[in-house]
């Protein structure tokens, strides 16, 4: 994982125990208070909610223990994880940059790309100029790399 995903998961963490779990359990509170809460749907939302923020506590925590965090700005050299990198479509000249990210922090809106998706291992060990061929499930792609950093 890198630096910075590690920092966006760490930060949703602590504000999923700082804001939200306190917010949850003052709404279970407020809708208990309104009497009997077989039929309360007030209840019922927040019980839910409540589900969803210890679910998603202990999934960032158990994420966030077995992370290994990886300078990017120490790496160089061909494409490796970390890696900030510069395509362009050989079929339609669209330039698109990605950085290669681990599974957990990947975010295709944001340009970044999880190590195990097919255009990143099609990547893995190329270098500027390089072609890549890629087989996604929209077909076959042709890629030329343009850069690579290491931020």
């Amino acid at each position: 994982m890198t630096r910075a995903g590690n920092a966006a998961l760490d930060s949703e963490l602590k504000t999923l125990k700082s804001v939200e779990r306190p917010a949850v359990i003052k709404a279970i509170a407020e809708a208990r208070e309104h009497g009997d809460l077989s039929e309360n749907a007030e209840y019922h939302a927040a019980r839910e909610r409540q589900s969803f923020v210890e679910g998603r506590i202990k999934e960032l925590e158990a994420t966030l223990s077995r992370a290994e965090v990886i300078d990017t700005a120490a790496l160089s050299g061909t494409i490796k994880f970390g890696a900030t990198v510069t395509l362009v479509d050989e079929d339609t000249d669209e330039e698109r940059t990605y950085q290669i990210v681990g599974e957990a922090e990947a975010d295709i809106e944001r340009g970044l790309l999880n190590i195990r998706s097919p255009l990143a291992r099609a990547l893995i060990g190329k270098d500027e100029g390089d072609s890549v061929e890629v087989r996604t499930p929209g077909g076959e792609k042709s890629y030329e790399v343009l850069s690579i950093r290491y931020l």
